[in-house]
């Protein structure tokens, strides 16, 4: 029988960080910050020591992901929220690209700019989350997507959840007014209920949609596995990260396989979204194809034109 050494408090993350290390650890509940029971070993790579060597690996992978899936939602050209969707996956690889930083102490938790950067990667992360939710009621139409009205709607509310997120976290680890490391009653809010509520309307605004106005039932597949992954993760993170720890000989923790999971969700968002989004063809322009064309006209108008 394995020994889960998980402690669940309300608005704490003392128990949280004592299982796995979280990117906002090292600045609450006491002075130092909060240690996990246990970690991924660290590895040293050119005189340079390297935290969480596994999950750097998957969030590089992370932000490979999300640049091939911006490119493919571009490149449809006529699909419906292409620019909305695009703005939840330019966050998600911020996201990433600070959480990389971050985790494997390039910024060490020491320096003076981890709680600028902290702060900034909490706000990131739930303005990725508000940023989704917004972008699943881009299919029922309120305000036709592409235009300005939807565009700036998404880019402002996101902005104002990013800054609020930002400054939440900075007081917190100042211990300005309200706001203590000890007891970090807001950033516990944000993190759990705010984030967690955004991803569950998100997830049954997208059953109503596809349950009601469309014929086609396989993205209710991709909501599925999608919902899968993230939860198997935060499960996996939150409760099961000691234990694997120790089984992985501290070269894997929780961590990795959380990082691995969300990375996965996001790419069902992607698939999700494709398989709803129908490109009108006869507006859809190939540039490589209309390059390619043009040349080919071009050279049998020149050879009509040739006299005998």
């Amino acid at each position: 029988m394995v020994d889960l050494p998980f402690r669940f408090q309300a608005f704490k993350f003392d128990g949280i960080c004592q299982t796995v290390a979280l990117t906002l650890c090292p600045l609450i509940g006491k002075y130092d910050g909060i240690e996990p029971l246990c970690y991924s070993r660290n590895v040293e790579c050119a005189g340079i020591l390297i935290f969480q060597p596994s999950t750097l690996i998957i969030d590089i992978i992370a932000i490979c992901m999300a640049g091939i899936m911006i490119y493919h939602v571009k490149t449809k050209y006529t699909a419906v929220g292409r620019k909305e969707i695009t703005m939840f996956f330019q966050l998600y690889l911020a996201t990433m690209l600070l959480e990389t930083l971050l985790v494997t102490s390039i910024i060490p938790t020491a320096s003076i700019l981890y709680p600028f950067f902290t702060s900034a990667h909490l706000g990131l992360g739930s303005a990725t989350c508000w940023c989704l939710l917004l972008n699943g009621f881009v299919g029922f139409q309120f305000a036709e997507d592409g235009t300005p009205i939807s565009l700036w709607s998404i880019r402002i509310s996101t902005f104002i959840v990013f800054t609020i997120v930002v400054f939440v976290g900075m007081a917190t680890f100042n211990n300005v007014g309200p706001f203590n490391y000890t007891t970090p009653i807001g950033l516990w809010i944000i993190y759990f209920i705010f984030n967690g509520a955004a991803f569950l309307i998100y997830v049954l605004s997208q059953i109503f949609l596809v349950v009601y106005t469309l014929q086609d039932r396989w993205p209710l597949g991709d909501i599925f596995f999608g919902v899968l992954f993230f939860l198997t993760g935060q499960v996996v993170m939150f409760i099961f990260s000691v234990p694997l720890c120790e089984q992985m000989k501290h070269y894997l923790d929780g961590l990795f396989f959380g990082t691995t999971c969300n990375l996965l969700a996001v790419m069902m968002v992607y698939k999700y979204w494709d398989s709803i989004t129908k490109e009108d063809l006869e507006f859809s322009i190939d540039s490589k194809y209309q390059e390619w064309y043009s040349l080919v006209v071009h050279d049998d108008d020149s050879q009509t034109k040739m006299p005998r």
